[in-house]
């Protein structure tokens, strides 16, 4: 594996009008392929900016991002979106539309004026709906279902997309517990069973650092540190990220770090 293959942004910064100060600046890291990577850091901090620009929605104002060492805003819409999937913040469906027309709808990079639906087509969707357990929803409205089988069937026409790499923009949100477990699993199945490469930004340092083999740190635009949990996990990184003071435990169940925090409100009247 060579340091220019995966996703690698370099140097990028990127901002939004009326803001003073780049949401990125002059940031660089990579995603490895063939594994689960985590975003991690406090609201604003450009989390999800990075992942648009990893997913060519945003162009950054200098530096660059790459697939496999070609600058992504090189490569044809086509080409792109059959390696790289983005799955956004609250996607919506359109109105009436049923579970297995939305999925068919990740098959769109594969056409063309010379090849109209066919055959494989319709295997990789079913191959997606089987995969994410959404066939017995194939019929229903996406309207009529809840967020956990929501956020399945989007990643479901993600995966018929056929992509290596996943990008999904807080696929946890919204959800109670069991759904968030669930979909968590399920990124840790694409990438140990089917070997996708699948980057999510999460809120929850315990569900980040259980799940993720690469934990990328940010904060106010920039990279605090990036590495493997057990290897960057530590409670003075979680204070400068965050601001909270805390303790970090062995996970009773996995041996991953897992964040215990001390009490805000007890910190502030002692202060």
């Amino acid at each position: 594996m060579t340091e220019s293959s995966g996703l690698v942004a370099e140097r990028i910064s990127l901002s939004y009008p009326g803001r003073e100060t780049p949401v990125l600046a002059e940031l660089s890291t990579r995603i490895p392929p063939g594994r689960l990577t985590v975003i991690v850091g406090p609201n604003a901090c450009g989390k999800s900016t990075l992942l648009r620009a990893f997913g060519r929605v945003l162009r950054p104002s200098t530096g660059r991002v790459a697939l496999d060492g070609a600058e992504i805003g090189s490569l044809s819409s086509k080409r792109f979106a059959r390696a790289v999937a983005l799955l956004p913040q609250s996607a919506v469906a359109p109105d009436g539309i049923t579970v297995g027309d939305l999925v068919a709808r990740g098959r769109f990079p594969h056409q063309g004026l010379l090849r109209q639906w066919s055959k494989q087509d319709e295997a990789a969707v079913v191959w997606a709906l089987e995969r994410t357990l959404t066939m017995p929803l194939a019929d229903r409205r996406v309207a009529e279902l809840s967020g956990g089988q929501r956020q399945r069937v989007w990643i479901a026409m993600a995966l018929a997309q056929q992509t290596d790499i996943l990008l999904l923009d807080e696929p946890t949100t919204y959800l109670d517990l069991a759904h968030q477990l669930d979909i968590l699993d399920l990124c840790r199945e694409l990438v140990d069973d089917l070997g996708k490469t699948v980057v999510a930004v999460l809120h929850d340092l315990n569900h980040a650092f259980r799940y993720a083999d690469q934990l990328i740190a940010m904060r106010e635009g920039m990279v605090l540190a990036t590495g493997a949990p057990e290897a960057i996990a530590t409670s003075d990184l979680v204070r400068e990220i965050f601001g909270i003071d805390c303790r970090i435990l062995a996970d009773p169940i996995t041996a991953a770090p897992m964040v215990v925090p001390h009490s805000q409100r007890s910190r502030t009247l002692a202060g």
